[in-house]
């Protein structure tokens, strides 16, 4: 991937010429959103309430990834004081695995160190092999194991970490 061009190599071709943009999101997003986060996440997708409350809760930073005008992936970071979270990621399954979520991983990176932030964590499902593989590759290790913390399903959590400032590991 070329990092300055928005795309990447195996994309589909409407993809590589309408990579789309990243943007902070706005009160018109919602709906997009919701729908994003309960195709995504199914069972363990947050509430409408949960949504709303987060995307406004203070020190929050939400970025939306834009295609052709509608709302395709978004991702949340929650920074206060030196250590940060990323709250959630997601990305319409019709564009994973072109790099999206690497964009949008790396804007909330780029918005934590801005805010000073040097302890960057997440959690991350234990069955989710592609997701782990994504963060391990931007520098995330993990320190801890949370069992049965994804519910109604009972899978387990990986606690993982990120000093900013570290180059990643394997990309």
């Amino acid at each position: 991937m070329n990092p300055s061009s928005g795309r990447e190599a195996g994309a589909p071709p409407e993809f590589r010429e309408h990579p789309g943009t990243l943007r902070p999101v706005g009160p018109a997003d919602f709906d997009a959103i919701h729908a994003i986060e309960v195709a995504t996440f199914g069972t363990d997708a947050w509430s409408a309430a949960t949504l709303a409350d987060e995307l406004a809760g203070p020190h929050r930073s939400y970025v939306v990834l834009e295609v052709d005008g509608s709302v395709r992936g978004y991702a949340g970071l929650l920074a206060v004081g030196s250590q940060g979270d990323i709250q959630t990621i997601a990305v319409d399954a019709s564009l994973r695995g072109t790099g999206q979520g690497r964009r949008l991983m790396d804007a909330l990176i780029a918005r934590a160190e801005q805010r000073g932030v040097r302890e960057l964590f997440l959690e991350v499902r234990a069955d989710n092999p592609v997701a782990k593989r994504l963060y391990a590759s931007l520098g995330f290790v993990p320190i801890a194991e949370r069992r049965a913390y994804y519910q109604p399903d009972g899978v387990d959590a990986i606690i993982m970490r990120r000093d900013t400032g570290e180059a990643p590991v394997n990309g």
